[in-house]
């Protein structure tokens, strides 16, 4: 089954591990789409990520919304639903017409805001990576798989109790999918060390929100 592979597939579960850590981590873009479990809220993410930053979408509690990292700056955009429901705690008319202002703007969240952390990490290679390229107790590997037209190597953490992840027999041992342990999310990897380019938004879709943002 290693016939024409990059050879990870032979080594044992933990050598693959560190291989496919140090893959991710020298490849300077990817994808990663799927869902993560955290603070007992489901995100959906597709985000595309790089050294300079990452666009993408997040899901929440069934609203959606674009995020855009350039550096330090972040910038979130929205629907009136999304900002709606965020300011439902007003009076109606006066948080509609805020919700309209903000409608499809990006948003410039201020670093010193307490959703700046959490939605900068979904816009972090290196944080996004570290935080799941994890696999908890004993590590083995489970075989040949495929994912998406790919050769992969399965390996486990405590027999897939804590979690599963696939790594790439082709090429680069990159991994492409994950299983998060206790069914905390699955997160699928591709489009590695494709570069794309980030575009600030310009001034004409940026309005400033002037409050603190909900971190929903």
């Amino acid at each position: 089954p290693d016939e024409g592979t990059n050879g990870v597939g032979k080594l044992p579960a933990a050598q693959i591990q560190s291989r496919t850590r140090a893959a991710a981590e020298s490849a300077d873009a990817l994808r990663l789409s799927g869902n993560v479990l955290t603070s007992g809220r489901t995100y959906k993410l597709d985000m595309r990520l790089n050294s300079d930053g990452g666009s993408g979408s997040v899901t929440a509690e069934g609203a959606t919304f674009q995020l855009l990292r350039i550096g330090e700056e972040l910038y979130l955009k929205a629907d009136a639903d999304f900002w709606t429901h965020e300011d439902g705690k007003g009076d109606g008319s006066d948080s509609d017409a805020a919700a309209d202002k903000l409608d499809g703007k990006y948003v410039k969240v201020p670093s010193g805001d307490p959703a700046y952390k959490k939605f900068s990490g979904f816009t972090d290679k290196d944080v996004l990576l570290d935080g799941l390229l994890t696999l908890h107790g004993s590590l083995d590997t489970d075989g040949h798989h495929e994912q998406a037209g790919t050769r992969t190597i399965r390996i486990t953490g405590d027999k897939g109790d804590g979690g599963t992840l696939d790594v790439s027999l082709e090429g680069k041992p990159y991994p492409l999918r994950l299983a998060r342990a206790g069914g905390a999310g699955t997160l699928t990897f591709s489009a590695w060390g494709k570069k794309f380019s980030l575009t600030a938004p310009g001034k004409d879709e940026t309005v400033d929100y002037g409050k603190q943002l909900p971190t929903s």
